[in-house]
């Protein structure tokens, strides 16, 4: 099932699997995000939960338990109820089951609301923990965006000027290793040769946003105020850009696979809700 969203300036559609926004247009009916093609990538847009990336061996331990999650977790996967509904805005809920204790102990509901503000897309996420324990968890946004022009016709714009220092994957882990990319007066010019060693993965940025630019022009907007980490990453050759808001990322290679020492790991306390969110901004 599908859902969809729209005002003067966007519409939006929602697919109840995985509740994952898989189309952004304005009114020319121009598309904003990927198409989602297999022969690069299959996805559009998933939500990243329990975990972000990917765990030392798949797995992790709680309570003398030994427990295995595949790389960024199982709400994806997953079918979501619609349960709020207006022209403008959709909240979206999935509550665990058997299923999901049988690879991630703990009672949860992880909502998310998609809302559109003039020429903007609101996505906000609730993660309600209903244990009586502190819960674990991360999560993560994965849009991907529509390239169609060459690759190196777009530019990265960050908000402030800044060091970016991205870390290397070894793996699929965080390795100690990192290397710096290059910035011109906020800008980054992509290029392939960007994503060698797969993601750019930042654990903290000063800035708060990133707008790609097409020829110089400003094509779109990813604002993410309560997101510490940031990951970025395409494919070879494929005319899309992913900008992966995160609250956590990767197991390191030191991990000891104890998910209450995950280094990024979230704290949540008994019967507490945390709320973030991020937005999409056409320009």
């Amino acid at each position: 099932m599908t859902t969809t969203i729209s005002n003067s300036n966007l519409t939006a559609q929602i697919n109840h699997f995985g509740a994952e926004l898989f189309s952004l247009k304005n009114q020319e009916n121009k598309e904003y995000i990927w198409e989602g093609n297999p022969a690069f990538w299959g996805k559009h847009s998933p939500v990243l939960f329990p975990i972000v990336g990917t765990l030392k061996n798949n797995s992790f331990h709680y309570k003398e338990s030994e427990y295995h999650l595949s790389r960024h977790g199982f709400a994806r996967d997953m079918e979501f109820e619609l349960i709020e509904k207006s022209e403008i805005s959709a909240t979206f809920s999935l509550t665990s089951s058997d299923e999901s204790r049988k690879v991630y102990p703990f009672d949860f509901e992880l909502q998310i609301s998609y809302s559109l503000d003039q020429n903007k897309l609101n996505i906000d996420y609730k993660i309600i923990n209903k244990n009586d324990a502190i819960m674990p968890f991360s999560i993560g946004a994965h849009p991907a965006f529509a390239l169609p022009k060459p690759f190196e016709d777009y530019t990265l714009a960050f908000e402030n000027a800044e060091i970016l220092t991205s870390y290397t994957l070894e793996n699929d882990l965080l390795s100690d290793n990192f290397s710096t990319i290059e910035m011109t007066d906020n800008q980054v010019p992509l290029h392939y040769s960007l994503f060698e060693k797969d993601a750019l993965i930042f654990k903290k940025l000063q800035s708060k946003s990133i707008t790609i630019l097409e020829n110089q022009n400003p094509l779109l907007r990813v604002r993410f105020d309560n997101f510490p980490n940031l990951g970025i990453w395409t494919k070879s050759n494929a005319p899309f850009l992913c900008i992966e808001p995160w609250l956590g990322y990767s197991d390191t290679v030191h991990s000891t696979g104890n998910i209450l020492e995950k280094e990024g790991i979230q704290l949540l306390e008994p019967k507490k809700s945390l709320e973030c969110n991020f937005s999409i901004e056409i320009l």
